[in-house]
């Protein structure tokens, strides 16, 4: 398959070392050493000369099917050589339940990075989670979550290494991870489980303790369900557009941004009864709305009020997990969850396609929740803050956020963050973390997002160039306007001067 330049939305590019040409010419599969791993039965390897589109870089397109015995699973890995290579190995993650995007490769390819992908042994673009999460009903296809959650991560490492090797005849100088949301959780996973894989992890927006997470988005939902209302999205919008302006200048600028979201103390119940008007959709914020915004920022919480898993922030869009859809008046609303949190409670808690989440009471919400961590912990959690096997290894690891994520909520990586430098206190040493204000779920929103944080990420571990800020942009009326995002805990804070230039803000 040729890879598409042009759906590659995610990863930056690093800046290119030398580039070394390959010593092997002949991209065929009966030229290509047959690799191997234990576990792993190889089944076909098929390999032809590509060229990426719109561009003039030639590579070759490697795609090797797997299975493991006695497991009745089948697993693709993607691989691209380049015809110049510049020594480096990348492995790139995927998104939701898709394990690995071949045009994801795309940027590492172009840049003469050998890189490599996997569908982890099933297409989430094409095929729905039912059709491969349960073996039966009440019988979870653990090898498949295994799978998706970590062993075809490492697989596809170690056989990707081996024919990047032989082909070039050449060792690879440095291994790198890319990734946002799932790529992130990946990345994170690889720290932890598999510490020496890789000599750099960029790690972004990461679905940390997956267990934890993933049950509680759907918590908006079943609010609102049990609130007995479900707003239009206008009514919601107008929420975080009050929250937004209220908060706004706690960091010194007033820009459409909440560059301090913890400091931020809007209360909703504030603006209920002023109007909001979107199209056609008119009203007046109810009590109810305000009750949603205000639990949906705080997060789920069980039986005693004790929190689970926290909210998103003020000033992220309600869309993600508090979405609803209404008939053409705006009336009539339903709601429109995250789907990936309807599925685990369906397929993976539940292990019942039938199940409706909406219809769980507290105690039965609470049980889930328990369930979750119980059952799936050690397999998808990535939430083990112990990374001293990745730190003697020489790894570096950097994760960025955006404040305003939609999807996975800030302060679960913020949490993440703190139990690593409470087992560490010089974790800053081999793993950094930085928020980004105003930015959505891996990239979008009024905020600064990071310009390539890949690149501080090679200089780091090949030229020990450690980041103490990352370099972020954002466009504001039709301006390019630059900003250092800030080391946590520290804030970007603006100190005056032409809020477009870097130098007006300082981290404190």
């Amino acid at each position: 398959m040729v890879l598409k330049s042009q759906l590659l939305l995610l990863l930056p590019s690093p800046v290119l070392s030398a580039l070394i040409a390959p010593t092997a010419s002949n991209c065929t599969a009966s030229a290509l050493l047959t690799p191997s791993i234990p576990g792993a039965s190889i089944l076909i390897v098929d390999a032809y000369e590509s060229t990426l589109e719109s561009t003039a870089i030639s590579f070759c397109n490697v795609t090797l099917t797997y299975t493991h015995p006695g497991q009745n699973d089948l697993v693709k890995v993607w691989l691209g050589l380049p015809s110049t290579w510049n020594g480096r190995f990348e492995g790139v993650g995927g998104g939701g339940w898709v394990t690995g995007f071949p045009s994801e490769m795309v940027p590492a390819i172009s840049q003469g990075y050998a890189a490599v992908s996997t569908d982890g042994g099933h297409d989430a673009l094409s095929q729905a989670t039912d059709s491969w999460a349960l073996l039966s009903p009440g019988n979870v296809n653990l090898y498949a979550l295994q799978n998706f959650a970590s062993v075809a991560l490492n697989d596809m490492t170690v056989l990707g290494k081996q024919l990047t090797e032989a082909y070039y005849g050449k060792a690879i100088t440095k291994s790198y991870w890319s990734g946002c949301s799932t790529g992130g959780r990946q990345g994170l996973m690889m720290a932890q489980r598999y510490p020496d894989a890789y000599d750099g992890i960029l790690a972004q927006a990461p679905g940390v303790s997956w267990a934890e997470f993933i049950p509680t988005m759907f918590w908006p939902q079943w609010i609102m369900h049990e609130i007995g209302y479900f707003p239009p999205q206008c009514e919601l919008d107008t929420i975080t557009a009050a929250a937004t302006s209220a908060c706004d200048e706690l960091d010194g600028l007033k820009d459409d941004v909440i560059g301090l979201t913890g400091l931020c103390t809007f209360d909703p119940s504030t603006v209920v009864g002023q109007p909001y008007a979107c199209s056609n959709v008119t009203g007046t914020i109810s009590k109810e709305a305000a009750e949603i915004a205000k639990l949906t920022w705080t997060g789920a919480t069980n039986a005693v009020g004790k929190l689970q898993w926290p909210g998103i922030a003020p000033g992220s869009p309600f869309s993600g997990i508090a979405g609803t859809t209404c008939d053409s008046s705006g009336g009539n609303c339903t709601g429109l969850p995250f789907a990936i949190t309807t599925e685990w409670h369906r397929l993976f808690i539940q292990k019942n396609p039938g199940f409706d989440p909406y219809n769980y009471t507290q105690t039965g919400w609470d049980a889930a929740f328990h369930a979750s961590i119980q059952e799936y912990t050690s397999i998808i959690g990535t939430s083990d803050p112990d990374l001293s096997e990745f730190k003697s290894s020489g790894g570096k690891m950097i994760t960025w956020h955006g404040m305003a994520d939609q999807l996975i909520p800030f302060n679960g990586t913020v949490s993440y963050y703190e139990h690593v430098l409470s087992l560490d206190a010089n974790a800053t040493d081999f793993y950094r973390f930085y928020s980004a204000p105003g930015v959505e779920h891996c990239r979008g929103g009024a905020g600064a997002a990071p310009t390539d944080p890949l690149a501080a990420l090679v200089s780091w571990v090949e030229d020990d160039e450690v980041p103490q800020t990352l370099a972020a942009s954002r466009t504001v009326n039709g301006t390019i306007w630059k900003q250092e995002l800030c080391l946590y805990p520290l804030s970007s804070i603006y100190k005056g001067g032409d809020p477009a230039v870097a130098s007006s803000y300082q981290c404190e």
